[in-house]
């Protein structure tokens, strides 16, 4: 092509123009703010999964950001969207339904269901979602259930349902009210929200 000074036809370079497209919605609102000042500001949540024998149950989970403070959580032989509903439900009853809160997951199919997004809108809270396969983006959880696997679940091996109830119970219990946290300088979750609202009840 030299020697005969042949040139190549080049197409012309196309230009894509980026659609949102129906997933315009899995956006990371929380952007990796971990520590916001108050309660009820920022939750995350998270599932997992545990054994009894060959038997295959899903752990949901919600923490509070503000205390790392395990707010809900439910044991269930399926993983659906009602289990986070539920979980959901029982955080928010509890927390004297909070205004203005953040809702963060990953981008698993029970968070991204529209029938959970629909029930979030109607109590009109915003939800948030980790980047694709970025784990850093919900880390305070990911760190949750590596503990509590690491301190007590791993040195079981359950035979039953109500074993593995039991066990989950205790060490949430022991969790929220006994293990020091070093982000919230070596005080545990439930002390670390009194002192909060115990100093906000003096103002």
């Amino acid at each position: 092509m030299k020697v005969l000074n042949i040139k190549p036809k080049l197409r012309k370079k196309r230009t894509f123009i980026q659609q949102e497209g129906k997933f315009k919605y899995l956006k990371n609102k929380l952007n990796r703010d971990f520590n916001p000042h108050t309660p009820n500001v920022s939750w995350v949540s998270d599932t997992t999964k545990l054994y009894v024998g060959k038997a295959l149950f899903t752990l949901c989970v919600i923490l509070d950001l503000f205390s790392r403070k395990v707010i809900a959580y439910r044991l269930s032989s399926q993983e659906n969207t009602q289990l986070i509903i539920n979980t959901f439900k029982d955080a928010f009853e509890s927390r004297n339904n909070p205004k203005n809160l953040l809702f963060h997951s990953d981008r698993g199919y029970i968070y991204t269901s529209q029938e959970f997004r629909m029930f979030l809108h109607s109590l009109k809270v915003d939800q948030s979602f980790s980047k694709k396969g970025n784990p850093y983006d919900n880390a305070v959880i990911e760190s949750f259930f590596a503990c509590m696997k690491k301190e007590e679940l791993n040195s079981h091996d359950f035979e039953y349902y109500d074993e593995l109830k039991e066990c989950v119970d205790k060490y949430i219990g022991f969790y929220n009210n006994y293990r020091p946290h070093g982000t919230l300088n070596n005080k545990t979750p439930n002390q670390f929200e009194d002192e909060y609202w115990l100093g906000a009840n003096i103002k």
